[in-house]
């Protein structure tokens, strides 16, 4: 089951690596929670992300408080974690490093098919004219990256005039991501701000 991007999961990934540049971010996919399963080959829609931290990611403590907290915010509004994203802090490394695999695997113990989404900072631009992400799925005891087509979004069309639009407009600014509220827990990581932005734009 592979994974496919809403405007809104894709459009915040960009935002967070356009708010911190020269530094590495991640965050997570979710997808709403179904009772049925998935037919197969059926893609499984990431409808938002969560962006975790910038600089420093592979800090145990504070990823095990963000995902407890995650995690009872997925259960209460009917989520479940399906991936995990990564931006690298060098521009022209764009592979999953052993962290993200790392954290992919734990993800994969809840859902079978999680995958990691690496965004390509070296095509990262205001207009944001083709995709720029890559996206690796398990296969064969390895993270293999996929063909990145028009199927690995849910409107690729939408997706990019809202990223292009939000980049322009310093969106990017008012992203929260979980090092954010750790400084202050008055900032709300699930990012209302950012999701009513994309929303007044589709």
């Amino acid at each position: 089951m592979p994974i496919q991007l809403t405007s809104q999961a894709y459009c915040k990934m960009l935002l967070h690596a356009a708010k911190y540049p020269c530094a590495s971010v991640n965050g997570l996919l979710v997808a709403e929670r179904t009772k049925d399963k998935n037919r197969a080959g059926e893609a499984v829609l990431c409808v938002d992300c969560v962006p975790l931290f910038h600089g420093t990611l592979a800090l145990a403590p504070m990823l095990e408080v963000a995902l407890t907290l995650i995690d009872t915010w997925c259960r209460d509004n009917n989520y479940v974690i399906v991936g995990y994203y990564q931006a690298n802090e060098r521009t022209k490394d764009s592979r999953p490093n052993q962290f993200a695999e790392k954290v992919a695997a734990r993800i994969s113990e809840n859902f079978n098919e999680a995958a990691i989404v690496m965004v390509d900072n070296s095509r990262l631009t205001m207009s944001c004219f083709e995709p720029i992400v890559l996206i690796y799925d398990h296969h064969e005891n390895k993270w293999k990256s996929r063909e990145l087509t028009a199927d690995c979004f849910e409107d690729w069309s939408e997706a990019q005039k809202i990223t292009s639009a939000l980049l322009e407009c310093r969106s990017y600014e008012n992203l929260i991501d979980f090092d954010n509220h750790l400084d202050d827990l008055r900032n709300d990581w699930t990012n209302p701000v950012i999701n009513k932005s994309v929303l007044d734009l589709c």
